[in-house]
């Protein structure tokens, strides 16, 4: 069972990174010059945490991906997905962790 997205909102929240971007999609989060999103369609939160594509070498060492890529046109911060038929869609690296701990250990090794 994965974290669910407030799940892991929370926890972004709880490890410095701030709330600057909500729509029924989406939330972005800041912390310094990285940009993370939590995808709120992730119901089973198999995907709920986004980081951006050039992180997704670093992550690999701390975290396996949920699937190759996770495309939306509300990514505002990640690069367009050129692949895509829709011209607007970005795209980001998701992730599921199945507990707080889990996943603070990940964002301690990855944005700190």
């Amino acid at each position: 069972m994965y974290l669910r997205p407030d799940e892991v909102a929370r926890v972004l929240e709880n490890t410095g990174f701030e709330r600057d971007y909500i729509t029924d999609q989406a939330y972005g989060y800041r912390k310094g010059e990285h940009y993370v999103y939590v995808n709120r369609e992730a119901r089973m939160g198999r995907t709920a945490l986004v980081i951006h594509p050039a992180l997704k070498e670093k992550s690999v060492h701390f975290a396996t991906p949920t699937s190759p890529v996770r495309i939306s046109n509300q990514y505002l911060e990640f690069p367009l997905d050129l692949s895509s038929d829709a011209p607007s869609a970005r795209y980001g690296i998701p992730h599921g962790f199945s507990s707080r701990d889990a996943l603070s250990r990940y964002i301690y090794s990855m944005f700190q």
